[in-house]
């Protein structure tokens, strides 16, 4: 039996982490789930901290004082998650936006290792977004057929952040190295990850926009985004990618 862990980074996400830790907990497969909260002042913690009661030994949390990031939150769940030991580790949103019972298909993308790594793709068959403005939908998409043209990434979902990872991918890489915290975070770590030779597949989601709690979207982490992209495609150009040799893959 594989050991699985989802990492959620929440800030402010007291009208949907309740539903999110039962979802999560209800799924075949013990699936465990690490919380990383930075310091939500409406209590998203404090409810994280009443359910470990009931599930002492599978929900996790981790408290950051203030907004730190999405990416370096998940950096800190990787790297919580190597030290435990876990074999499949996940990334998603608090927002139910991803549907928790998509976690398994993605699990099962990757479970004989003919994949390292599993997106779930909003973009794979067609546009499967649903309650979001056409605007956000175009910026989205057109977001990775900019990210495809500058870089060559294989992907219809850059932005992604919905995703599965065999261990061997996060030990692979130089986690210290990663630069971005926003959307870009997303990118490159699918961008790493295939430069370091692993293997890629999009499984396809339905995106449902959120419908409790507010969007931590701003326009500083869009243009991070755009600009990450072409900084990334001229380091691979001078500064070819290696796998981490440091740790065993």
């Amino acid at each position: 039996m594989h050991r699985k862990l989802v990492i959620i980074p929440t800030y402010n996400e007291i009208e949907n982490i309740q539903e999110m830790i039962h979802s999560i907990m209800g799924l075949e497969g013990d699936f465990e789930l690490l919380i990383i909260d930075d310091g939500s002042p409406d209590g998203t913690a404090k409810v994280v901290k009443i359910n470990q009661i009931n599930y002492p030994k599978r929900l996790h949390l981790i408290e950051r004082k203030g907004k730190l990031g999405l990416g370096t939150a998940y950096l800190k769940g990787f790297e919580w998650a190597l030290s435990n030991d876990f074999d499949f580790i996940f990334e998603m949103d608090c927002d139910f936006s991803h549907n928790p019972y998509d976690l398994i298909r993605l699990y099962l993308a990757c479970q004989n290792r003919e994949f390292d790594m599993a997106i779930g793709s909003r973009y794979i068959t067609g546009v499967n977004v649903v309650n979001w403005p056409i605007g956000r939908v175009l910026m989205s998409y057109f977001a990775s057929v900019y990210v495809k043209f500058i870089t060559g990434l294989p992907i219809k979902d850059a932005t992604a952040g919905f995703k599965c990872y065999h261990r061997s991918v996060l030990e692979g890489m130089n986690l210290k190295e990663v630069k971005f915290i926003g959307y870009a975070f997303q990118i490159e770590m699918k961008f790493t990850a295939w430069k370091l030779g692993f293997k890629l597949i999009e499984v396809p989601i339905i995106f449902t926009d959120r419908t409790k709690g507010t969007s931590k979207m701003s326009s500083g982490i869009f243009k991070e985004a755009v600009f990450g992209v072409i900084w990334m495609k001229i380091k691979s150009i001078f500064s070819p990618y290696r796998l981490n040799q440091s740790e065993s893959i």
